[in-house]
């Protein structure tokens, strides 16, 4: 019976065969090209040697085969090779720079040589004969150059040259991911890594990475640093006269550095002039251009590196202290390097001070060595807008450890007594503990004699020994009574004892503090402290008088004013003014200190000369201070003596400071400060 879906197959009727796939129709054709290219071997038919040697055509056969097996493993090996993530230690280390304030470099640090810059900052010119002697072709290349790489495999395998084997791509990664042996595995997986390296990354980044990280001789890696020891300057300034002797370094410093010998200096000249061709055979330079190099780029002969030693250690510590701050710079960062640190330290007030305090150092050891032994030195200058200028820290930063410009070791003394006057004058004073305060002018009287007791609204002041607490001047003089202003001109202390308790003790601190002196460095609030019971290093000694010569604005002590890494700006937090005290006190500070000057040292200066400075001493003969200022600059140095051997509390002067008039402070001021003006 039929189905209403249609006929049923009979239960013996046979299935309709399956017709073959393309694949198998493909193969079928294919069948006899295959049985012909099968090897018959030995070769039926032919007798003799011609019986055992291969047909063109498996020649041809076994030639193809060699060729997708080594496409099938090179595909595999690049698929297989991974680009390095960490980069060898030079490749990422870098030493910091640090340069005078005229822009000169002073100082390096960091075990490596090589500063990064970026690559719009090299100019056309030096890149070009970069590529003119390297790798003309990198702008097009893969990479790699397959007649480069066997050549450089043959060499390797010699023990040869291996200088020019490589593209550029190559060396950029032989300098940053891999060592630099010449085993064949070095060469092979250098030419997987430059593959994918110049498909992953641009070919100025590549160009960028190579010139900042290449060999130059002199201990130096990239153009910049190169740029520096071969010719003083940055690389943004040479032309492509000087860039062509650069690059042939490339090929060997040992060889082409012209200063090391006259076959050197021969080889150099010869492939100098080889490269400005290239440059001009590719079109990179211009005939008329080429004719203007024909004298050789005498690079300047090798120097030293800028180590720092002796005074330059006081102020790369100063520097690199504040850059870290003021930069927000880690440790770990700062340790990798790159950095350019343009200190505010001026060579020539560097070098003066420097000598003045040497040649003081030599007369003292020469007319006194046993006490001269445990002297010890400290000076500063500082510009009136915070700048530190120049430093003295100690003989050598390297045996002795610590800066004595930044010391607060021993006591300001008479130093200290312009800060009592400014506060009186600031803040006025009180006899009785209500009221207002009285007005005090530079022609208020006080006592001036000696012994004068201190005293309070209440009455004396007594210690803790039950004794009442007295002034004393130094030689014990009396001067009766005596103006404010005469007072701080001529050195007399016991007026200002009693100024500092009628003003305010607090008010005498704040205004210490506000002129630039550190408040750790101040001590306890008592008598004493008017006279110069507080410590500051001669750093800010020369910060707070700068505060008088600036007419009351004090800026804080600053001896960095710009950080840039590899050419990029580095944010500094730098401090801001603010206002100690009213510009008149300041005046009238400054026009004491300036009768102290006049007083203490007649036609030192010329009339017209806008020159202040005071000396300080402190009764037991354990310090010796002169701090004055003049054209904008404060100067502050210290004397005094510790035996580091024995102790750490300083010994009395016994005369090595010299006589009040012509003393041993006031000589190494004037000598830094000269000429006065």
């Amino acid at each position: 019976m039929a189905n209403a879906s249609g006929p049923q197959r009979g239960r013996g009727s046979r299935r309709k065969p399956a017709e073959p796939s393309k694949l198998s129709r493909l193969a079928t054709r294919l069948a006899p090209f295959a049985r012909r290219l099968k090897p018959a071997y030995p070769r039926p038919g032919r007798t003799g040697l011609r019986r055992w040697l291969p047909s063109w055509r498996q020649w041809l056969g076994a030639f193809a085969l060699s060729i997708g097996l080594t496409g099938s493993l090179l595909v595999i090996a690049y698929a297989a090779t991974d680009i390095p993530k960490n980069l060898n230690t030079y490749a990422t280390q870098q030493d910091n720079v640090y340069f005078w304030s005229d822009g000169t470099p002073m100082a390096r640090t960091g075990w490596v040589r090589r500063q990064d810059m970026p690559l719009k900052d090299i100019p056309v010119d030096v890149r070009s004969a970069v590529l003119a002697a390297e790798n003309e072709s990198f702008y097009s290349d893969p990479g790699i150059s397959a007649k480069g790489l066997a050549r450089a495999l043959v060499k390797t395998v010699g023990q040869g040259d291996t200088q020019g084997g490589s593209t550029i791509t190559q060396q950029y990664v032989k300098n940053v991911y891999l060592t630099q042996n010449r085993s064949l595995t070095r060469k092979f997986t250098e030419a997987m890594i430059a593959l994918k390296l110049d498909n992953r990354m641009s070919k100025d980044d590549i160009l960028e990475g190579y010139l900042n990280t290449s060999w130059f001789g002199r201990g130096t890696y990239g153009l910049q640093r190169a740029s520096q020891a071969y010719y003083g300057k940055d690389v943004s300034h040479l032309d492509a006269s000087e860039g062509a002797m650069l690059a042939s370094l490339l090929k060997g410093a040992g060889l082409y550095d012209p200063t090391l010998s006259k076959a050197n200096h021969k080889r150099a000249e010869e492939r100098w002039a080889w490269i400005l061709d290239r440059m001009v055979d590719y079109g990179k330079l211009s005939a008329a251009q080429r004719a203007k190099y024909t004298k050789f780029p005498e690079p300047i002969k090798q120097t030293g590196s800028y180590d720092t030693g002796k005074q330059s250690d006081y102020l790369v510590e100063l520097a690199t202290q504040y850059a870290k701050k003021a930069g927000h710079i880690s440790d770990r960062d700062f340790d990798l390097g790159g950095y350019q640190i343009y200190t505010t330290f001026d060579r020539k007030r560097e070098s003066a001070l420097t000598d003045a305090v040497t040649k003081a150092r030599n007369a003292a050891k020469k007319d006194d060595p046993g006490n001269a032994k445990a002297a010890h030195y400290g000076a500063a200058s500082i510009a009136d807008d915070g700048r530190v200028l120049a430093v003295y820290g100690g003989p050598d930063h390297r045996k002795q450890g610590y800066n004595e410009s930044n010391a607060t070791t021993v006591p300001a003394g008479s130093a200290f007594l312009p800060f009592v006057y400014a506060a009186a004058l600031e803040n006025g004073v009180h006899k009785t503990r209500e009221g207002t305060a009285t007005p005090v002018t530079p022609g208020t009287l006080y006592d001036g004699n000696d012994g004068v007791p201190v005293s309070t609204p209440e009455g004396p002041y007594w210690d803790r020994s039950g004794k009442k607490v007295a002034a004393h001047n130094e030689g014990n003089k009396n001067y009766g009574r005596i103006t404010l202003r005469t007072a701080l001109a001529s050195n007399v202390n016991t007026p200002f004892m009693q100024l500092g308790m009628d003003a305010g003790l607090d008010k005498v601190r704040a205004t210490a503090e506000a002129s630039g002196l550190l408040s750790s460095s101040i001590g306890p609030q008592v008598p004493g402290m008017s006279l110069g019971s507080a410590t500051p290093s001669a750093i800010r000694m020369a910060s707070a008088y700068a505060t008088f010569d600036a007419d009351g604005t004090h800026y804080e002590p600053y001896s960095v004013r710009r950080i840039t890494r590899n050419g990029s700006r580095v944010r500094l937090d730098m401090p801001a003014p603010h206002r100690a005290m009213r510009a008149e006190v300041a005046r009238q500070v400054t026009e004491a200190l300036s009768d102290s000057f006049r007083t203490g040292h007649p036609g030192a200066a010329p009339l017209t000369a806008k020159v202040a400075g005071k000396r300080g001493a402190t009764l037991d003969d354990k310090a010796a201070w002169y701090v004055g200022s003049n054209d904008s600059v404060s100067t502050a140095v210290v004397l005094y003596r510790i035996d580091l051997t024995k102790s750490l509390e300083p010994l009395p002067l016994k005369g090595i400071a010299g006589a009040p008039v012509a003393d041993v402070p006031y000589g190494i001021w004037s000598g830094a400060m000269s000429p006065l003006r």
